[in-house]
């Protein structure tokens, strides 16, 4: 089990919110309700690079291989992947078209998976989907595994991290030559707006509690190359298509206790921006992987150590070391899906941490249309 019961329950809060029947159940065909589109988003894309979703021309089974593409693109939460999909395929569902995916999950997984685990609960390692943006062939991937989530205990600070296995797994399957890892994350800079994406291709371990004693406890890695820049411009501008979205509420103390000089400010309209390691952050300024649900906040000084902070990243790094000079490039692509919280705020147990209350509500208030902004950064490090 987790060493941290709060913060896996928190972490599971998030990875969970908004799911349904649809999304633990099979592909479905033949009804209207099954095929029906999500929501259309309305972004102008450039002409011949729209993302254009590929059904597979053979129904494959759960157990076969995943296809080859260029890109592999993998989310982890139910709002990333509604958001992802709406972005990268468009009109297809994935709670009820993307195709399911357990290859080898009962006989190679599931012993290192702790009971109570999401995969578990959803008896398969992932959902998936081909894509095309202009030449580029791309595979969107939904994770069922997660570092803090499935581990089982194998010493003191020390457990079994089957989501390494899932990552090379789909590597050795998919052969692309980029790799990108996008979904929500903790923001940790001073500035870091509501929606805000980070691009970065570093990213380093802060594991202090189920694995705090595994060599890479705190290794730092760094994919090679550098960050596309010839479509941002474009993506920055797509990005202010929903930034009606993310307007934060009015807030003031919630009882006559507290004094306050009032009035309340009107609510002001985010405007979201693409941040970009050595440009509008510092070179080699990793994305903070934790083992429990972490945020950054005005007194916890993570701006210093990372550009965010979430759940699995790292793994794309240690991963990718494996491989050696054969393995590809690899990028961190993470929204804000809650800004810099007030560390003046209580913390403490039995309800009384609202640090973490704060977070938890930006991430179910904004989860999704914070990660639209980061599948639009993701087009933008994909488009030829």
């Amino acid at each position: 089990m987790n060493d941290d019961p709060i913060g896996i329950d928190l972490a599971r809060r998030i990875y969970d919110f908004g799911l349904t029947a649809d999304d633990l159940g099979p592909r479905q065909f033949g009804s209207a309700a099954a095929s029906k589109g999500r929501r259309p988003l309305g972004l102008s894309w450039p002409a011949g690079l729209a993302p254009l979703p590929s059904e597979l021309s053979v129904e494959p089974d759960e157990s076969d291989p995943l296809p080859k593409a260029d890109v592999l693109v993998v989310t982890w939460t139910i709002a990333e992947m509604l958001a992802l999909a709406d972005v990268l395929t468009p009109g297809v569902n994935p709670r009820t078209r993307w195709y399911r995916y357990k290859r080898f999950f009962e006989d190679q997984y599931v012993p290192l998976i702790r009971d109570g685990a999401p995969s578990r609960f959803s008896g398969r390692l992932g959902s998936y989907y081909p894509t095309k943006i202009g030449s580029k062939k791309v595979l969107c991937v939904k994770s069922e595994l997660h570092l803090n989530q499935d581990a089982k205990k194998t010493g003191v600070g020390t457990a079994t991290l089957p989501v390494a296995k899932f990552i090379k797994q789909l590597i050795d399957e998919v052969s692309p030559t980029l790799v990108i890892t996008v979904g929500t994350a903790g923001g940790t800079l001073d500035d870091a707006r509501l929606g805000d994406v980070m691009i970065t291709r570093a990213a380093q371990f802060r594991l202090s509690e189920e694995f705090r004693n595994e060599p890479f406890a705190s290794v730092k890695y760094v994919s090679p190359g550098s960050i596309k820049k010839k479509h941002l411009p474009k993506a920055q501008e797509l990005l202010q298509t929903h930034a009606d979205q993310l307007v934060e509420p009015d807030f003031g103390p919630p009882t006559k206790f507290y004094p306050w000089p009032g009035p309340l400010v009107d609510g002001v309209v985010n405007t979201p921006r693409i941040l970009v390691e050595d440009r509008d952050f510092p070179k080699g300024l990793p994305m903070l992987t934790t083992d429990f649900f972490e945020f950054g906040t005005s007194s916890n000084g993570l701006g210093d150590l990372g550009c965010g902070v979430e759940m699995g990243d790292a793994v794309f790094g240690m991963v990718a070391e494996e491989f050696g000079n054969d393995a590809p490039k690899w990028l961190v692509i993470r929204n804000a899906s809650d800004p810099q919280i007030n560390g003046d705020l209580p913390t403490g147990s039995g309800g009384r941490d609202m640090q973490a209350h704060w977070a938890v509500w930006f991430y179910e208030t904004y989860g999704y249309w914070t990660s639209v902004n980061s599948a639009i950064a993701t087009w933008a490090m994909i488009a030829p």
